[in-house]
């Protein structure tokens, strides 16, 4: 089971931390991806950690101003996002996948999603 949290309302400029709580598998075992969806766009992905591993890629729009990590602690995926501007905008989901896979952005290879938390930047 996944459960997104910690979006809101984000002054320009700012930054937010959002969490995916794993619970039910071990977080090392499961490569995670954060996705988002801006209203009237279609679901992106925008960075994935690697099952077993640190290794982690982003998605070109949120590279040097996004962080993904795993908090073993509090076993979630946490993604840490900077300088945020308007087109960041969108629901945020987590989603879980057993393996690894270089088409990491592909939404259809995720069978296990979070349910989403809005993040609004706005003044």
């Amino acid at each position: 089971q996944l459960q997104a949290s910690g979006g809101g309302l984000v002054q320009p400029g700012g930054s937010v931390r959002l969490s995916c709580k794993v619970s039910g598998f071990p977080l090392r075992k499961w490569t995670i991806t954060w996705f988002r969806q801006a209203q009237g766009e279609e679901r992106e992905a925008i960075s994935t950690i690697k099952r077993d591993e640190t290794t982690t890629y982003y998605a070109d729009s949120v590279k040097g101003r996004f962080i993904i990590s795993r908090d073993y602690g509090k076993n979630t995926v946490d993604l840490q996002m900077n300088n945020l501007g308007s087109l960041d905008t969108a629901v945020y989901y987590c989603a879980a996948h057993p393996s690894w896979t270089p088409a990491w952005s592909r939404e259809s290879y995720y069978s296990y999603w979070g349910q989403g938390t809005l993040v609004t930047v706005s003044s």
